[in-house]
C-alpha cells in the first residue's frame, strides 16, 4: 500500500557549557546555568561528556509529528511542511503555498514558537523560509558578588531558509541555511549553520532512507573571547511500511560524530554512594538510536509513538518517570489545514506539549 498517494509522483544555544569556567565567569550568567538544567534536562557532567557545547536548541524539533516519533526523524515523507524540520530533502513542490505555525510549551516554563512558508519552484524544486523563537522566561541577574541587579529574559532566534531539488523521481536533495541570534542578559552572539540532506523514497514499497549532515557552521560574533562550537551531527534514517499494514516503522541514528555518549546513573537520590558512570557498548548503541511508529489508517489521520533512550538516560539525574523517553503525537488532516499535537514527559516534574497548524493557502484562496 502507499500511505501518501499525492506523493506518488515524487518518489531545532542550549547553555550546556555550564561546567565551562569561561561561561560561569560571566556576570549574571549563573542563573542561566539553572534554567539550562531545568529547561533542557542535561546535567553539566553529562553535557560535557557527550561532546555537546552550544546551540543545542537546534536539536529541538518544531514538528509535532517528529516530536511524537521521539524528537529525531529524517525519513517521514509526507505532504506536510513540518516534517522538513530536520531534513531539507523532505521539502518538495507538493508543499506549494503551505504555511506552518508551531508552538511548544517546554520544560522549565520555556516557550518556543515559529512560522514557516514554502513555495514550489517549477515541478522539481521548492524553497521555504521561516523563523523560530526560543524564550526561557524571566531570570534574576546578579553581579560577580552575587548581588541581584534586576531581571532578564534569555532567548535564541533561528532565521532559516531551505531549498530542495528532485535529482531523480526517487532521489531528492536539500539544503538549509540558518542564521542564529542569541541574547543572554548583556551578552549576545551570532552564528551561521547549514544542514545538508538527501532522501531516497520508493512509493511502491513505501520505503524511505535519508542521510543528513546537520548544523555545520560556526560563530560570527562571540559571547566573549572564546568561540563556542555548534552541535555538528551526522544522521542516518530508514522508514518502512509493510504491505497491508497501515503502520510505518522508523529508526533514526544520530550523534554519529561521536561513539561514546556516557551518562551518570544516580539512583533515587537516597544513597550517598558515588554516581555510576554508564559507558557500555549496548548503552552507547541505544543512545544513538530513536525508534518511531506511525499508525496511518488514512491520509487524514495519524498517531505517532516514539522512544528516545538518550532522553530517558539523560533524565537519570532527575526524577524520571515511566514515561521518560516516550513521546506521543496525533494529527488530523482537514481540507484547508492540518493540526498536529504531541506530548512527552521527560521526567516527573516536567510535561512538554507541542502544537502545529499547517495551512494550505492554495485551498484557502480557491
Amino acid at each position: 500500500m502507499t500511505i501518501i498517494p499525492s506523493l506518488k509522483l515524487r518518489h531545532k544555544r542550549l547553555f550546556s557549557n555550564i561546567g565551562n569556567p569561561r561561561i560561569n565567569n560571566l556576570p549574571g550568567l549563573k542563573q542561566i546555568a539553572i534554567i539550562c538544567m531545568a529547561t533542557f534536562g542535561i546535567p553539566a557532567s553529562i553535557s560535557g561528556q557527550d561532546g555537546s557545547t552550544a546551540y543545542n536548541y537546534l536539536n529541538i524539533t518544531s514538528s509535532a509529528r517528529i516530536y511524537g516519533l521521539g524528537g529525531v526523524n529524517i525519513t517521514a515523507v509526507e505532504d506536510d511542511l513540518s516534517v522538513t524540520d530536520q531534513n531539507p530533502a523532505l521539502l518538495g513542490s507538493e508543499m506549494d503555498n503551505q504555511v506552518l505555525l508551531d508552538y511548544m510549551l517546554y520544560m522549565g516554563g520555556s516557550n518556543f514558537a515559529g512560522a514557516r512558508y514554502a513555495k514550489a519552484v517549477n515541478e522539481r524544486g521548492a524553497w521555504s523560509a521561516g523563523i523560530r523563537y526560543f524564550g526561557y522566561g524571566n531570570l534574576q541577574a546578579a553581579d560577580e558578588f552575587g548581588n541581584i541587579t534586576g531581571t532578564f529574559s534569555p532567548k535564541d532566534v533561528n532565521f532559516n531558509g531551505s531549498f530542495s531539488y528532485d535529482i531523480t523521481d526517487r532521489l531528492r536533495g536539500g539544503i538549509t541555511l540558518k542564521f542564529l541570534y542569541s541574547s543572554y542578559e548583556a551578552y549576545s552572539a551570532l552564528a551561521i549553520a547549514t544542514d545538508l540532506g538527501i532522501n531516497y523514497y520508493d512509493p511502491e514499497s513505501d520505503f524511505s532512507a535519508s542521510v543528513v549532515l546537520a548544523n555545520v557552521g560556526g560563530q560570527v560574533k562571540k559571547f566573549n573571547e572564546t568561540s563556542d562550537k555548534l552541535p555538528i551531527d551526522l544522521r542516518l534514517g530508514i522508514a518502512k511500511v509493510f504491505p497491508g499494514v497501515p503502520v510505518r516503522f522508523s529508526i533514526t541514528a544520530w550523534n554519529l560524530t561521536k561513539w561514546h555518549l556516557p551518562y551518570w546513573e544516580t539512583g533515587d537520590g537516597s544513597s550517598s554512594e558515588p554516581f555510576t558512570k554508564k559507558d557500555k557498548f549496548s548503552s552507547n548503541l541505544f543512545r544513538h538510536l530513536v525508534f518511531g511508529v506511525d499508525f496511518i489508517p488514512s491520509d487524514r489521520f495519524y498517531v505517532a509513538l516514539g522512544y528516545n533512550y538518550k532522553t530517558r538516560t539523560d533524565m537519570s539525574t532527575y526524577s524520571r518517570s515511566f514515561l521518560s523517553g516516550f513521546s506521543l503525537g496525533a494529527g488530523i488532516n482537514l481540507r484547508r489545514f492540518n493540526v498536529g499535537l504531541a506530548f512527552a514527559q521527560p521526567h516527573s516534574g516536567a510535561t512538554t506539549l507541542m502544537l502545529n497548524l499547517n495551512l494550505n493557502l492554495n485551498d484557502i484562496l480557491n
